[in-house]
């Protein structure tokens, strides 16, 4: 079967060999990958056998691979296979970041992808289940008496990931190259600048740029361990690991601390924005409106924001629903402990109804007035028990899958009910 190999790195995947050629981790760990989200960029497609019986790769200008093949593909940082089904790349990047980029796979000179051996720093950040992973390496010169005054001469970087990726880790050492920063000044270049250097990159790829930020943040950190550095006696705080605290994304294990660390220094506003800089949500959802978890930590932070709660449309109380004059009041409901079982507790007249009409007000209101309403989104809602005044439901269609199952429960359904049926009624998702 045809395909394209892609860029990552060689995060300790022994190559395999095939008739004695080293072809890498071909197979399932470029599938595994991409199903926890890696994006695949097409660098060359197989060319198919030639003359002789070999076979061959070329890059998609049609070059082939360097004479010394996979194993020299492999030093540089690059592995592997993508799916055939996706071969192109799918974001538009500015002409600065694809040429880092292709410059980078080449190996040009003055390109930064590999590692340093015994390196003075040494970080890592992200992971291969979020599909993005950076290893950070650099050199110093050290200074004889004083180490808060070394200066980086050197940086290289390994990463599994995409154009981005690659581009932004490249922009990471350029600029510590450049402006030849002790290691503390380089904690000062954060995403920003690096995205400023590439001239912008698409908002579901800013988590690049976040990466190699933490990635030197951590090489930092060890830097300073092996120098007997104090940072916190010169007021620099290196933040814990995303993976320390409550798991919040238990997709791409980002904890409660890491994101509201980034919530704040990036300024992120909506799930969107944390999804797209740091990836948590990115997934299964599941995380978005769960208690404790994304939109919960930009209420705390930001406060709430009304604008993201749905509005429920205001409706008339229907003529249907008025009390049948031949209906012989009985008991009314009996109120929970606590409440006031008076008739100025309820809505209207439903203090003289029995728990049998009670009970058919309520499917009257969800048939006539509920149900039409999800039945816009593709959904519905089941009655599965009432008790009291309590109501037992359970949405269907495309609401039963829906993230905000329980705000739909709450500021439509019960809202609804309240309003037109008893205030005292409660909605229970089961």
């Amino acid at each position: 079967m045809k395909s394209t190999f892609a860029t990552s790195s060689s995060h300790r995947w022994s190559p395999r060999k095939n008739n004695g050629r080293h072809l890498g981790a071909l197979g399932d760990v470029p599938r595994r990958a991409q199903m926890a989200g890696a994006r695949w960029v097409l660098l060359g497609r197989w060319s198919g056998p030639r003359p002789g019986g070999a076979r061959r790769w070329r890059f998609a200008s049609g070059r082939p691979l360097p004479s010394d093949g996979w194993s020299a593909m492999l030093k540089r940082g690059l592995l592997l296979t993508g799916p055939r089904e996706n071969p192109i790349m799918v974001w538009e990047y500015t002409e600065k970041t694809k040429q880092l980029f292709m410059d980078a796979v080449h190996g040009k000179p003055g390109t930064h992808l590999g590692e340093i051996e015994n390196p003075d720093g040494f970080g890592e950040h992200g992971s291969i289940a979020c599909g993005d992973s950076m290893r950070f390496t650099f050199r110093v010169r050290k200074h004889p008496t004083d180490p808060t005054k070394d200066v980086i001469t050197e940086a290289r970087y390994l990463t599994f990931g995409c154009t981005s990726a690659i581009a932004s880790s490249e922009a990471l050492c350029t600029l510590i190259e450049q402006g030849q920063y002790t290691p503390i000044e380089a904690l000062k270049i954060t995403n920003e600048d690096i995205i400023r250097f590439l001239g912008g990159l698409p908002q579901q790829k800013i988590h690049c740029s976040v990466m190699g930020a933490e990635a030197l943040e951590s090489a930092v950190y060890n830097w300073a361990q092996k120098r007997g550095v104090d940072l916190e006696k010169l007021g620099i705080r290196i933040h814990a690991d995303p993976k320390e605290g409550r798991i919040v994304c238990k997709c791409f294990g980002l904890s409660e601390p890491y994101l509201r660390r980034k919530i704040e220094e990036l300024n992120l506003r909506t799930i969107e924005e944390i999804t797209a800089a740091t990836k948590a949500g990115g997934a299964c959802t599941s995380c978005h409106h769960a208690p404790g978890g994304l939109q919960d930590l930009l209420d705390e932070i930001w406060g709430p924001d009304r604008s993201t709660l749905r509005v429920v449309p205001k409706v008339e109380r229907p003529a249907s629903l008025a009390p049948d004059p031949g209906a012989v009041p009985l008991q009314a409901p009996a109120a929970p402990a606590g409440r006031s079982g008076s008739p100025s507790a309820a809505k209207g007249d439903v203090s003289e109804l029995s728990p049998y009409q009670y009970a058919k007000r309520i499917e009257k209101t969800i048939e006539e007035v509920v149900k039409p309403m999800l039945a816009h989104d593709g959904g519905s809602v089941e009655i599965i028990d009432i008790k009291d005044h309590l109501v037992f439901c359970r949405l269907e269609g495309a609401c039963a899958g829906c993230a905000a199952a329980g705000h739909t429960l709450k500021l439509m359904v019960e809202k609804t009910l309240k309003d037109l049926v008893d205030e005292r009624i409660r909605v229970i998702q089961v």
